[in-house]
């Protein structure tokens, strides 16, 4: 890491794929707030935002998962994302935090290619699926069962309403939906492409 920024100092600021630097983010203070703060309605991001927020530290995997998320289904940059982590990780080192940013947004060296997706509900069945991790860090919405706790918006009423949850009150409804944020990444990513 430290090797890079050494001979490309602006990876701090700079997207090291200079074709990046048309890119179309959008800006959005309350969609950021609602990443930042673990209020997306994506249980899984959700429970790592809070976990940053608490503890200073993340799992690795789920530091990928939210990263990807901010990038890619908000299409907010990877840049307010590594100021978020540099300000609260306990671990945060200057040039991972940079590089690891760029590696998920697609646009630094050996970077993961920008249309690779995560999909936040199929993520947090595959690497939470006894619920664990949420219901630790989403403590109101705890009394889901496993089938819906990664997509508490697929629980009918009565699921819902035997859990306590009123989704938009006391849990968020998702704030993007997947196939709409896959669908506008993959149309932002198109536009640096075709120039």
């Amino acid at each position: 890491g430290y090797h890079l920024l050494y001979h490309n100092k602006q990876i701090l600021t700079e997207p090291l794929q200079t074709k990046f630097k048309k890119f179309p983010w959008r800006k959005s203070a309350k969609q950021l707030m609602a990443w930042q703060k673990g209020n997306t309605g994506y249980p899984i991001v959700d429970a790592g935002m809070r976990e940053l927020w608490v503890t200073g530290t993340m799992h690795n995997r789920v530091r990928m998962l939210v990263a990807s998320f901010l990038v890619k289904h908000l299409l907010i940059s990877w840049r307010e994302g590594e100021d978020w982590f540099w300000d609260t990780l306990v671990d945060a080192d200057l040039a991972s935090n940079a590089i690891n940013w760029q590696w998920v947004a697609g646009c630094g060296a050996d970077a993961a290619p920008y249309f690779r997706i995560f999909n936040p509900v199929a993520q947090g069945e595959k690497f939470d699926s006894e619920g664990i991790y949420v219901r630790r860090w989403v403590p109101e919405i705890e009394l889901l069962p496993d089938t819906v706790l990664h997509k508490p918006w697929e629980a009918s009423e009565e699921v819902l309403e035997n859990a306590g949850i009123v989704l938009g009150k006391n849990y968020p409804h998702p704030i993007v939906d997947h196939k709409l944020g896959r669908s506008r990444a993959l149309d932002a990513l198109r536009t640096i492409k075709e120039n």
